[in-house]
């Protein structure tokens, strides 16, 4: 037996549900709400006694907005030969919002500016207070200083003059000719960024004669000199098409939209609420939500702000220490099994898109757009929490998930340091075939233990991904942050392997754009068949870690260097074997070569420029003598063309003196290198 169901935007909620739209009579047709078909389906499974081969629920052309994340419970699930499906209706265009539309547009004058203003709402009896604009389905961009570009922090205050850079700070000494104007700072924010992450206040005050600015929460680190910075939401600066201000004390929003917008009839947009689904199954009692498809729907309009953490020490501070990962989904689930979401599009959030923790095993993400994202795309486990019980109880081991052929673009946007994919404490999960980039921090982290402690990462594949502008943006935005990788790891990981993924043009700002970082106590993980090129400090970083492998990849075009190891210790660091290292400045190895504990062999390096190559502390002659690249080659590898990125190599290549083995991507990816 199949069940169907109906939502329409000229439904109603007492009707069957039964009919894709209303009859003659207008007395029966689709239901009006999602939250009715939720409740229909449900009820259905529970007196139907005849076996239910499927059930589908499509849902017609329009924008669906809630006014609370759509709540998914164990007894909404399918069961094991019979998912439910939620769909659009023969592919009709339908979004699932969870903002609100503005009207009662306002044509007015400021000083001279001819302006529109709306009174926005009260939401739930508070001031509806947000950060993101949407119209006609584009971004439209807050006013900020400078508009384009950062400014630049002179020193750290010595009013806050802590010596540990984990201690944030409430001030810094900004240059005298960077805020010269007058701007009205009632409601205006300070974004500033270091090292790995970015802070976000409000700023109180504004010392014009110690030119010293004042913010209101601490900074997550210490802000240092050269860091960057820029103010938003100033009223003064409202001067150009597709700007906007609003004003937190009063509610009133304003607009300069660009010349074709029909203001008091074309679609404005701003969100409401942080999360648009939330499937709160139990792990810890082994009740799951599962067999749930979602197929063809549009997510989009949420906002999330850090006041939102009640209580959570967080809320003290402006950001998170590490990929913004407190920064919820816009689709959460806990306890999520066997469910999937399939060619739907995740866009104009202020979120990540998708946050799957506690107890989510074998569930898909497949041919998804996930794009336009104030935060990430996807996260899959969590951080060490509740340790001594994920360990005596596996129902909350996150696990075994598959995120395939997605495109994960342009994030970061209001949350810088977030990333394209994020996998914590989880294990046996399978990434590939994806198209990551433009982000400010790291397309792909895996792993969230520091060092080598306990941790429930491993075994996680990552294939055939093409990573690129990371750090710096597409449009030559950036770098803005430092220390990421195009592909970033920590801890130990048995059996994850990272092989035959693209990663190009991985950008940090004052140190730290690697292609693949293997950072703290990251282990036993096997880096091969890649291809690095065009990198600030290098394709291959290891800070420290046990017997990692790195074969057969090409890495070409580091800046400041190739290859970076830092920190020596007593055990095997990693084994670097069949590999083709060409570059044309900077050094070729960086890092402690005296005391580490290292295998090279097999490998072929070249620069371009014939010059001496110098192996850390030593001639390649001396790095010979100490038992490092016996069989290795200092030879032109001739790539078919460096110049338009083309590496597949040609016919004479000496690399098949080192044993290289010629991998797929080259073929593959060729035509988006």
């Amino acid at each position: 037996m199949e069940l169907k169901f109906y939502v329409a935007k000229n439904g109603d909620d007492k009707w069957s549900g039964n009919l894709p739209s209303p009859n003659k009579n207008k007395d029966d047709g689709p239901f009006l709400t999602l939250e009715r078909v939720m409740s229909a389906v449900r009820k259905s499974k529970e007196q139907i006694s005849e076996p239910i081969n499927s059930v589908t629920v499509y849902i017609r052309a329009g924008t669906y907005f809630l006014t609370n994340p759509l709540t998914f419970t164990p007894e909404n699930s399918g069961i094991e030969n019979c998912s439910i499906t939620f769909t659009n209706y023969k592919k009709e265009k339908v979004v699932i919002s969870g903002g609100r539309q503005i009207d009662k547009w306002e044509k007015i004058k400021v000083n001279d500016r001819s302006l529109w203003a709306a009174k926005v709402p009260e939401i739930k009896n508070k001031r509806w207070y947000f950060r993101q604009l949407w119209v006609n389905g584009k971004r439209q961009f807050r006013t900020r200083y400078p508009q384009k570009g950062y400014l630049k922090i002179e020193q750290f205050s010595d009013i806050n003059n802590e010596s540990e850079w984990k201690k944030g700070q409430k001030q810094f000494q900004f240059k005298e000719t960077d805020l010269k104007e007058n701007f009205n700072i009632s409601d205006t924010e300070i974004i500033s960024m270091t090292k790995w992450v970015e802070s976000r206040s409000f700023v109180t005050d504004i010392d014009k004669k110690k030119n010293i600015i004042f913010f209101d929460k601490l900074s997550v680190f210490k802000l240092y000199p050269g860091d960057l910075y820029y103010l938003e939401n100033i009223f003064d600066l409202l001067k150009l098409p597709q700007e906007w201000y609003l004003n937190k004390n009063t509610g009133i929003l304003y607009y300069l939209p660009p010349s074709d917008i029909q203001i008091n009839k074309d679609e404005i947009i701003a969100p409401v609420i942080s999360q648009i689904i939330r499937l709160e199954g139990e792990p810890e009692k082994g009740k799951f939500i599962e067999n749930i498809i979602f197929k063809g729907l549009i997510f989009s309009h949420t906002e999330w702000l850090l006041s939102e953490t009640n209580g959570d020490p967080f809320m003290k501070l402006s950001g998170f220490d590490q990929a913004d990962i407190g920064v919820p989904g816009a689709i959460y689930g806990r306890g999520v099994r066997n469910c999937a979401f399939v060619n739907c599009c995740f866009t104009h959030l202020g979120t990540y898109a998708i946050e799957l923790v506690d107890g989510c095993s074998n569930n898909k993400i497949v041919d998804c757009q996930i794009l336009d994202l104030g935060a990430g795309g996807i996260k899959i486990g969590e951080s060490i929490r509740n340790w001594d019980e994920k360990q005596k109880n596996k129902n909350l081991h996150t696990y075994s998930n598959f995120i395939l052929n997605c495109q994960i673009y342009d994030g970061g946007i209001m949350f810088h340091s977030a990333v394209g994919i994020w996998i914590g404490q989880s294990y046996k999960n399978y990434i590939g075939y994806n198209h990551i980039h433009d982000f400010y921090y790291s397309g792909l982290s895996i792993g969230w233990t520091w060092g080598y402690g306990p941790t429930l990462t491993g075994e996680n594949i990552v294939e055939f991904n093409n990573i690129h502008h990371i750090g710096i943006l597409s449009n030559g935005n950036g770098p803005i942050l430092s220390d990421m990788g195009g592909i970033y790891t920590l801890g130990i990981q048995r059996g994850t392997i990272i092989r035959y993924n693209i990663l190009h043009d991985i950008y940090g700002l004052k140190y730290g754009g690697w292609g693949i970082y293997l950072d703290e106590g990251s282990s036993y993980i096997v880096a091969e068949n890649n291809l690095v090129y065009n990198t600030t400090h290098g394709g291959f970083h290891q800070h420290y870690g046990k017997e990692n492998i790195i074969r057969n990849n090409i890495f070409v075009f580091g800046r400041d260097q190739q290859i970076q190891i830092t920190r020596a210790e007593k055990h095997l660091s990693f084994t670097f074997e069949h590999n083709i290292v060409c570059y044309n400045e900077g050094k070729l190895i960086e890092g402690n070569t005296k005391e580490s504990i290292l295998v090279f062999n097999n490998n072929l390096y070249w620069n371009e420029n014939k010059i001496e190559l110098i192996f850390g502390d030593f001639t390649f002659s001396e790095w010979q003598n100490k038992g490092m690249d016996k069989n290795s080659i200092i030879a032109n590898p001739f790539f078919v063309s460096l110049k338009k990125y083309d590496f597949r190599l040609k016919q004479n290549s000496p690399a098949s003196k080192i044993g290289f083995k010629s991998f797929l991507p080259l073929k593959k990816f060729k035509n988006s290198l």
